[in-house]
C-alpha cells in the first residue's frame, strides 16, 4: 500500500502527473495550484518568443526552467485535464482544488478554460485582482486579474466564518521572487486559512509559496515541481521561513 507519510512536508522533483500517481487516493485534503499558462503559444500579449512578459526585466520574460510553455493548445488542454483528474483522485469527499488560471483571447476567441475544467465539479469562480504591471499595447486595457476555479467534492465546506469573504480578492502580485510566475503568500494564506485542510498539495510548487503558507497555519504540505532549480530554491526558502518562525 502506498504510504502518504513519505510525501508529507517534502518537495518532489518530478513530473506532476508521474509524482501524483504515487500518492494514495483521498490522502490530500486540499490542492492549491497554478499551472504554467502556455503563454508562449499566444497570438496576444503572452511570452511569445520571450519578448512579452508581466513587467520589464521580469523572470517571466526569460521563461520557465525545464518547461518551454509552448505546447499545441489541444495537447496543453489534455495535459491539464489529466492533471486535474489526478488531483480529483487525491482529494476525499471533503476535499477541494483551488485552480488558478488566466483567461485570454486567442485568435479572436475567448479562452476561458472551459475546455480544461468542463465536467469537473466547479463550485465557484473567484477573481484574483492582482493589479500592477505595465501595458505598452494601445489596443486594449491593462489586464489586472486572474481566475481561481474552486473545484469541490460534495462534502467540502469552508472554515468557520470564511464564507464572509467576497469572490473578488484584491491582492498584489509578488514582485520580488526569481520564479517567473510566483504566487503571493497573501493569496495562498487567504485560501488555506479559509479551509480546515491538514494536508495541502501543490503539483506546480515553483518557488514554494504554497508550502510557506501551509507552514504559516501549521498545516502539512506536499510540493511537486519538474525543475531541479525551482525545487532547490523552494527548499531553501522553506528552511529560511521555518527558521524565522522559530525566532518569534
Amino acid at each position: 500500500m502506498k504510504d502518504i507519510a513519505k510525501f508529507i512536508n517534502k518537495i518532489i522533483c518530478e513530473d506532476a502527473i508521474d509524482a501524483m500517481k504515487k500518492i494514495p487516493d483521498g490522502s490530500v485534503d486540499l490542492v492549491v495550484t497554478s499551472p504554467p499558462y502556455n503563454l508562449k503559444n499566444s497570438t496576444g500579449n503572452g511570452m511569445k518568443d520571450g519578448r512579452g512578459g508581466k513587467w520589464a526585466n521580469a523572470a517571466l520574460q526569460k521563461g520557465y526552467s525545464h518547461y518551454n510553455d509552448n505546447m499545441p493548445h489541444n495537447e496543453y488542454v489534455k495535459w491539464q485535464r489529466d492533471c486535474l483528474t489526478e488531483m480529483m483522485r487525491l482529494i476525499p469527499d471533503e476535499g477541494a482544488i483551488f485552480y488558478n488560471h488566466k483567461w485570454r483571447v486567442q485568435g479572436g476567441l475567448l479562452q476561458d478554460r472551459q475546455d480544461i475544467i468542463n465536467s469537473f465539479p466547479v463550485r465557484q469562480i473567484i477573481i484574483w485582482k492582482r493589479a500592477g504591471g505595465l501595458n505598452f499595447n494601445a489596443g486594449y486595457f491593462l489586464p489586472t486579474y486572474e481566475v481561481i476555479y474552486l473545484i469541490a467534492k460534495p462534502k467540502f465546506k469552508l472554515a468557520k466564518k470564511a464564507n464572509a469573504y467576497g469572490d473578488i480578492w484584491e491582492i498584489p502580485q509578488e514582485m520580488k521572487n526569481g520564479h517567473p510566475a510566483p504566487f503571493p503568500v497573501n493569496l495562498i494564506d487567504r485560501i488555506i486559512s479559509a479551509t480546515n485542510a491538514k494536508v495541502i498539495l501543490d503539483p506546480f510548487m515553483g518557488s514554494g509559496t504554497t508550502a510557506i503558507s501551509a507552514i504559516n497555519f501549521k498545516r502539512n504540505y506536499i510540493g511537486i515541481d519538474i525543475s531541479p532549480k525551482y525545487c532547490k530554491s523552494a527548499e531553501k526558502r522553506i528552511k529560511i521561513h521555518q527558521a524565522q518562525i522559530k525566532l518569534f
